[in-house]
């Protein structure tokens, strides 16, 4: 039997983090916006997919990789 990995999204404040949030959302990668929307601009990041106008989501593989520098 086949084991299907599931991936979900993240959005932008799961992933650099809302101290104002309540309760704050700790940072998986402590950089400002950005500096996280540059990385994307220039492949340091992964790239972002549009689920709509106001909708901006990473595919947590992606994001999970990246920190543990695969």
């Amino acid at each position: 039997m086949n084991t299907i990995k599931q991936d979900y999204f993240l959005r932008l404040k799961q992933i650099i983090g809302d101290k104002k949030a309540t309760p704050p959302i700790p940072a998986i990668i402590p950089v400002s916006a950005t500096s996280w929307w540059n990385g994307c601009r220039t492949g340091k990041y992964p790239k972002p997919i549009k689920l709509g106008e106001k909708t901006t989501v990473w595919k947590s593989s992606e994001v999970l990789a990246l920190v543990s520098g695969r």
